[in-house]
């Protein structure tokens, strides 16, 4: 029986008197021990901040921010993309006691003046590549510029660039204020890949537990390199990078976007020990294979999968072409990490135990707790999880100590191990029986010349649904439907089968790389019109 690990259950007696430290503490403590030490590296402008420089830039910041009128619990509104600028005015923001609202500029970028105009900023930071008017159309308080930081820059308390007028402020002596956990910290979207995106508030204490939660299950200490290549506007990259950086002290490398041309060199050159990862990006090493192989990453000891299922056969493809061992986690923006296999705990397929500040639990349709080896819905409390959620309209809403219900389904084993099986809303009803179409899913890519696939439920007059298939063959492959099927007949029972296979150049995905179910079930429904319509 394999040790119990992390994860707590509702009833369970369990203290969540975690030990607390704000970022004024935590720089001074940085400072103290090595101000030489590199904080963050920003590997498209290729530039970097030492701890002792962020230590004395946050107090100026903060400073300023006062200056401004920003007090402690005030909303910062900060419009950048993923740059130093935008983390060194992060932990600013922070050391301030003011509240981190961070959009993701990219993605939600048609929504971002709703959003600001929800939020209510008391000042809104702007990096002067945007194009600001039409983002901030409505939005009241200051809204500043700032361009690049540079060290020992000249300050100018006059100039309309926010970093002109920090360099102006003393570092020291520093602001009396601080936060507690219980102090709200930052402000963030969901994705809103096929609606408006959802605005929620973490708590400091949310925000800690999750920075835990990735400690815990990477292994991430004092002395590791990590590196992000996500949007720090998703509380994934907020909880798995920074808050694990600044509760350790490592050093954080970040960039943009993923490179599949740079990845080798960003390892190599920085000596990255830790590696978020995705789906799309493991799928993308396993396609088009790197030259190096793991004998040439000899720091790189770890990476991670989550945001969405990856499949047993990739995860184990993966491990053997390149040599890094794969973790695949399993989280929600509002909820912060729900499983995850850990760097000294795993297994291969499962998204891991329960986290451990997290009271997990899987419910039956009436509310009780499934057994092992039983499937059920997931359900979400404690520390991790988001304690407000932001209407357009301003209102918030307290949703700190309730109960959230995912519309995931899984099974966790006798050994605490849990296994996602797919979304309620997805599942696929054929005459009465459940069928999980990521399992399908899992099924068609062991044929070795699939690339993508992904299975739905259409409607069917007889069973109700019917299973439906589309798969995207490898290139160059000679793939036939007879091979689907012929694959598909050895492997699953008759009623599990699909009805339909249809090729497609691509599997939609949203930008967080989960199947868009709906999108292949309505390209089934317009293709069945047009047949009839014919």
């Amino acid at each position: 029986m394999a040790p119990k690990v992390g994860g707590t259950e509702p009833g369970d007696e369990h203290d969540f008197a975690i030990p607390f430290e704000g970022v004024r503490r935590l720089l001074q403590k940085y400072r103290n021990r090595d101000p030489d030490k590199v904080a963050l590296v920003d590997l498209d402008q290729e530039k970097s901040i030492t701890f002792g420089q962020l230590h004395e830039e946050a107090n100026r910041i903060a400073r300023r921010l006062h200056a401004m009128g920003a007090q402690k619990g005030d909303r910062i509104a900060m419009l950048s993309d993923e740059r130093l600028e935008k983390l060194i005015l992060w932990v600013g923001i922070w050391r301030a006691g003011a509240v981190v609202a961070a959009p993701n500029v990219e993605m939600n970028i048609a929504y971002i003046s709703e959003i600001l105009r929800a939020v209510k900023p008391k000042i809104t930071l702007w990096s002067e590549e945007l194009e600001v008017a039409t983002i901030t159309d409505g939005v009241g308080g200051d809204i500043v510029k700032f361009s690049n930081w540079e060290a020992d820059s000249a300050g100018d308390a006059k100039s309309d660039e926010f970093f002109a007028q920090v360099a102006a402020e003393p570092a020291a002596p520093e602001l009396d204020v601080d936060y507690g956990p219980d102090d709200i910290c930052s402000i963030y979207c969901t994705s809103g890949t096929t609606d408006k995106p959802k605005i929620f508030a973490n708590s400091h204490m949310s925000h800690w537990s999750f920075g835990l939660c990735s400690i815990d299950q990477t292994g991430v200490g004092s002395e590791d390199k990590t590196l992000e290549y996500r949007s720090f506007g998703w509380s994934s990259a907020q909880g798995m990078s920074l808050m694990a950086w600044l509760i350790t002290g490592c050093t954080l490398h970040f960039a943009r976007h993923f490179s599949h041309r740079r990845f080798a060199g960003w390892i190599i050159d920085n000596g990255i020990t830790f590696s978020v990862g995705v789906p799309t990006v493991i799928n993308m090493l396993i396609n088009k294979p790197l030259d190096e192989t793991g004998k040439n990453f000899p720091t790189l000891r770890v990476m991670s999968s989550s945001t969405a299922p990856l499949s047993p056969d990739r995860w184990n493809r993966f491990e053997a072409m390149y040599g890094i061992k794969l973790l695949q986690m399993y989280g929600t923006s509002e909820g912060g990490w729900i499983c995850g296999n850990r760097d000294y705990h795993s297994r291969m397929g499962t998204v891991g135990p329960p986290a451990k500040h997290q009271e997990f639990l899987i419910v039956d349709e009436n509310g009780e707790r499934c057994p092992p080896g039983v499937e059920g819905e997931v359900t979400l409390g404690g520390p991790q999880c988001a304690v407000a959620e932001i209407t357009y309209d301003g209102e918030w809403h307290n949703i700190k100590g309730k109960r959230m219900h995912l519309g995931d389904l899984a099974v966790m084993d006798e050994d605490g191990f849990v296994t996602v099986t797919g979304r309620l809303k997805d599942l696929i009803i054929r005459g009465g029986v459940n069928i999980s179409p990521m399992e399908l899913d899992n099924v068609l890519l062991r044929e070795r010349r699939i690339l993508e696939a992904a299975a739905v439920g259409v409607p069917d007059d007889i069973y109700g649904e019917e299973v439906v298939c589309y798969v995207v063959p490898k290139p160059g492959e000679d793939l036939t439907e007879a091979d689907v099927r012929a694959h598909c007949d050895a492997l699953l029972p008759a009623f599990r089968r699909p009805k339909e296979i249809h090729f497609i150049d691509e599997i939609p995905k949203s930008d967080r790389g989960k199947v868009k179910r709906d999108a292949l079930k309505a390209r089934w429904l317009e293709s069945r019109q047009a047949h009839w319509d014919a």
